[in-house]
């Protein structure tokens, strides 16, 4: 254990020597002298280092930390404040303001497009029936009874339109679902096999064996046709058409021969027999064409040269080609050729089965055929801008002008048809340049078309 020491061993200040005091008091009086040397060569230091020149990083750190410092080197900043910079903020804020309101606008015109849009489809998704009118009228025991109907009222109220069903027997009910928004067109493609049948579908595998010519056309149209040419005490009528609003209205029959033109075209002869023997057929006596109810007409491999074999009488006209209506129409009228049967031609198609080549535009009239067709795409070309060209057009109306010379409906297949506004488009191009009929798929959409706007052209 260490030694003890007692308090007395601690001297206290107040007992030091006055040598000690005196001692301390010195050095306290050599201290600032001290500290003002050293401060002085503190400063000379500073003074060399600043002297040296900072790199530009220092700087731009320098300056970044006293902007960040509240209150910090204010007159230095506010010198950064150049006019130009002023004038460059206002320039960036006028920017934005302006973007904000351009912005604005075309989300107002988006809302307004969409709201038409949905407006103008409405009536594709819904058909409000309003006529609330006497609901039970013509029931039995209520007002009107056995007076709501009439022996031709199947297609009353059904305005006619000159629409053409393209492969109509793809409907749900073919013949009738065309009927319903006044289709004045009907297409059947046709298939002979040996049972000397003709079936109708698009291709060979979609054929069946209740699906034929007479079960899906010929026999629903006589008795359509029956029930509008009815023998009573106040008419006997015998010609007229389906549609009880227009009943001098032709319903087109289009006839798509699928197979060998040759083979099976006296087979659609002889299945027209029940219209032909009711009076109820388009047909051409020698002289002139008589119209009728139903008006026949053959494409596909239908042979030009069988439909015009007989001069004295025909129910069956050609699909003629719209295209080559123009080509060399003026030199064959003033040089009639004869026809040269060597050049005849065999399923070609449509437009060309049966044709003579050296013969060209001269050979179609009104009274060998109805339609005058073309493939829209290939003959016009596809809108790509959104609309026609002049080009285009002027195709277009040099083509429909050629149709009409001779007699002929001019009808245009393979249009558009999607998207939808380009299709309505290309349909009201087509309506006002005077096409005849147009060749839809969409029968609804067609029959919401406003017919109104045909303009009439003096060709």
């Amino acid at each position: 254990m260490g030694p003890i020491y007692l308090d007395e061993d601690v001297e206290p200040a107040g007992g030091r020597s006055s040598e000690e005091l005196s001692e301390s008091d010195a050095l306290m009086e050599m201290k600032p002298s001290f500290s003002a040397s050293s401060s002085e060569g503190i400063d000379h230091n500073d003074r060399c280092r600043n002297s040296q020149p900072s790199p530009p990083w220092r700087d731009a750190f320098k300056t970044r930390v006293q902007k960040g410092r509240p209150g910090a080197c204010c007159s230095e900043s506010m010198k950064l404040e150049s006019p130009a910079r002023k004038a460059r903020s206002r320039n960036v804020r006028r920017c934005r303001i302006f973007g904000a309101l351009l912005t604005v606008c075309f989300a107002l015109f988006g809302v307004y497009n969409v709201i038409s849009i949905i407006v103008g489809l409405g009536p594709l998704f819904w058909d409000p029936d309003f006529d609330i009118f006497f609901p039970n009228w013509g029931q039995k025991a209520q007002v009107g009874e056995s007076l709501s109907s009439y022996p031709t009222d199947f297609t009353r109220d059904i305005l006619p339109i000159p629409v053409h069903s393209h492969n109509d027997y793809w409907r749900r009910i073919p013949l009738y679902e065309a009927i319903h928004y006044g289709v004045t067109g009907v297409e059947a493609d046709v298939w002979l096999f040996d049972d000397e049948e003709l079936y109708v579908g698009h291709t060979a595998s979609s054929l069946t064996r209740n699906r034929t010519f007479k079960s899906l056309y010929v026999d629903p149209l006589v008795k359509l046709l029956d029930r509008q040419n009815l023998h009573t005490p106040f008419a006997n009528e015998t010609r007229n058409g389906i549609f009880d609003v227009d009943p001098s209205q032709t319903m087109v029959l289009l006839v798509d021969f699928k197979t060998d033109g040759s083979a099976l075209f006296p087979y659609v002869e002889e299945h027209l027999t029940d219209l032909r023997e009711k009076n109820y057929l388009t047909y051409y006596d020698g002289v002139k064409v008589i119209p009728g109810p139903i008006t026949v007409v053959g494409t596909g491999n239908a042979p030009f040269q069988l439909i015009t074999a007989n001069n004295t009488y025909r129910d069956i006209f050609f699909d003629a080609p719209l295209d080559k209506l123009t080509s060399d129409a003026a030199w064959l009228q003033a040089n009639p050729p004869y026809q040269s049967v060597n050049h005849v031609k065999r399923n070609e198609g449509q437009g060309n089965t049966g044709v003579d080549p050296a013969l060209g535009a001269f050979q179609f009239t009104s009274e060998n055929s109805y339609y005058a067709s073309v493939n829209f795409r290939q003959s016009v070309g596809f809108p790509w801008r959104g609309h026609l060209t002049h080009k285009q057009k002027t195709k277009l109306r040099a083509q429909i002008k050629a149709a009409h010379d001779k007699g002929l409906k001019a009808r245009y297949w393979n249009t558009p048809d999607w998207p939808i506004g380009l299709r309505h488009h290309i349909w009201s191009v087509l309506v006002e340049e005077g096409a005849d009929f147009l060749n839809v798929d969409d029968l609804k959409g067609a029959a919401m078309h406003d017919w109104r706007r045909r303009s009439q052209r003096d060709w």
